[in-house]
């Protein structure tokens, strides 16, 4: 009897299995024969679509998938992947994806931390932005154009070609994809003069769930406003952005210090949070601490204070004298450069690398990490100091970096953008583990994500609260999702709120007005707006 009741459930899981597959070839068919008749005819889309039959699937696939835990364990793979050459082809897919029932992921650098822009549990398709990467400056506007396929190091490089004494304000990292990296509000070492990128952006392309092509104007302010900080796939697919570019002097300087646990490196954490958001907005202070073998089994913590001055050494210095005397900044510690190159130096390359690294596309030191964040409105005492020292060394393998805010960031209002974390706010904190196939790889993934977990707890009694608050771009499912995007509003708020503040609702407002049957979804999406029960 459990023998045949065996075979009839492996018999039935076939079954659904066959139908399943059946429905999804039809559905994928039906979907790769649209695509032709919606995109421009002088710009074939065939060229565009990669099928799992395709030789080069696999390693596109992987090619713009960022963290290795998700990559390795995926479980889904998307029935296509259209690396669009026009925006035509985008139009295209979203019309023919929603015409055919198919979800659609959209790529442009692949460093979503959670994978959702390519991965899913439903039937999908990868829209990879990542050929759509023109930059289109015009120096007498001081303005650029930017599609979302280009990287914050190409957007570097090409300004730097028009002129050394402008820049932008966006990421350290140089291989993010322009059209997430903005959407989520986009920050660096500029942001306390010139705020975020989203910040500095003027006018944007949207392709909405019809297939239209949008500009500010025709999306309206509210959704403009969305678009700017909300996180841009719940609303569309971003083409590109309108930027203005923002001034910088000829040389800056950069630098970093060390301390150790044994050198005073709590008391000058301490300090530095009193000192570094109230900065003059020219100078950014990061500190970054990290657990250090201090000779045999003797463990430390090593605490860099990275700084980034838009201006020469000699005012740098009297600056830090007035301001922040005990780091003991010296000349030595300094290196002038050109604004270019200082994002080199944030980016980790080393000093007089050539500036033409920024033209690389993909991040090629690909490891296994999670990441969590928080934002802190008072200073941490020293007590939790040492508690997060103890921490990060239990764990080891983890850095934690402290961002500065003040200056440009609280005299923007909260309301302005869909980015709601502005005033109040002394610092934001990203805590990331990582390990590698060596530490066990995918197998390893579960005790990493609970390390995480553990040190997220430990500063939970000094970190935001009511609700905890979290970064859009440093995407976390532990803050609550919603599976697939399937809309459960008060599952939504949840998240919604962490990443939004009192801004959840308003874009639940913009949703509903640009994508109100949520085509535009994933796991932490914005919901349209519930429309009430008629009387």
């Amino acid at each position: 009897m459990k023998a045949l009741i065996s075979n009839l459930a492996i018999f039935s899981i076939f079954v659904l299995f066959f139908i399943s597959s059946v429905t999804s070839t039809d559905q994928v068919n039906n979907f790769l024969q649209c695509l032709p008749t919606h995109s421009h005819r002088s710009f074939p889309i065939a060229d565009a679509i990669l099928t799992p039959t395709n030789s080069s699937f696999q390693s596109i696939y992987q090619l713009r998938a960022n963290n290795l835990r998700i990559l390795s364990s995926a479980t889904s793979r998307p029935v296509a992947i259209i690396t669009a050459l026009h925006p035509s082809h985008a139009q295209a897919t979203v019309i023919c994806a929603k015409r055919h029932g198919l979800q659609v992921r959209i790529r442009s650098g692949g460093h979503d931390y959670e994978g959702l822009s390519y991965t899913s549990d439903v039937p999908f398709v990868i829209l990879d932005m990542f050929n759509l990467k023109s930059i289109d400056i015009n120096m007498k506007t001081e303005t650029a154009w930017v599609q979302a396929g280009a990287t914050t190091g190409e957007l570097y490089y090409r300004i730097a070609e028009k002129s050394n004494v402008h820049g932008f304000p966006s990421g350290v990292c140089t291989t993010l994809g322009i059209g997430g990296h903005f959407s989520g509000g986009g920050y660096g070492f500029l942001m306390r003069k010139y705020g975020l990128s989203i910040d500095n952006v003027v006018d944007a392309q949207l392709i909405d769930a019809n297939g239209r092509i949008l500009n500010r104007k025709s999306m309206g302010e509210e959704v403009f406003w969305a678009i700017r900080g909300g996180g841009t796939t719940s609303f569309g697919i971003i083409l590109s952005w309108r930027v203005k570019l923002v001034r910088v002097p000829p040389k800056v300087t950069v630098f970093t210090v060390q301390r150790i646990l044994n050198q005073g490196a709590t008391d000058l954490a301490y300090r530095w949070q009193q000192v570094a958001p109230k900065l003059p907005k020219d100078l950014f202070v990061r500190l970054q601490p990290e657990p250090i073998n201090n000779g045999g089994s003797n463990k430390t913590i090593r605490v860099s204070f990275i700084g980034h001055f838009l201006g020469q050494t000699d005012r740098l210095i009297q600056l830090m004298n007035v301001n922040f005397p005990e780091l003991g900044l010296t000349r030595n510690d300094c290196l002038e450069m050109s604004w270019v190159e200082s994002t080199l130096y944030w980016a980790g390359f080393p000093t007089g690398t050539s500036i033409d690294v920024l033209l690389n596309r993909v991040q090629v030191d690909r490891v296994f990490y999670k990441t969590k964040s928080d934002y802190y409105k008072a200073v941490i005492p020293r007590q939790g100091l040492e508690t997060l020292w103890q921490v990060l060394m239990d764990i080891e393998n983890i850095f934690v970096q402290l961002n500065p805010y003040g200056g440009r960031m609280e005299e923007i209002s909260g309301s302005e953008t869909a980015f709601a974390h502005r005033a109040g706010n002394l610092f934001k904190v990203q805590y990331t583990i990582t390990w590698s196939e060596s530490d066990g790889g995918i197998n390893a993934a579960g005790r990493f994500v609970e390390l995480s977990r553990r040190l997220y707890s430990a500063m939970a009694p000094y970190a935001s609260s009511n609700p905890r608050e979290a970064f859009v771009n440093y995407r976390d499912l532990d803050v609550g999702s919603n599976e697939s995007g399937e809309t459960d509003f008060e599952v939504a708020r949840e998240y919604g709120t962490k990443y939004f503040g009192n801004n959840f609702m308003r874009l639940t407002a913009a949703k509903a007005m640009i994508d109100p049957d949520n085509f535009f979804k994933n796991e932490q999406s914005i919901p349209p707006l519930p429309t009430p029960p008629a009387h």
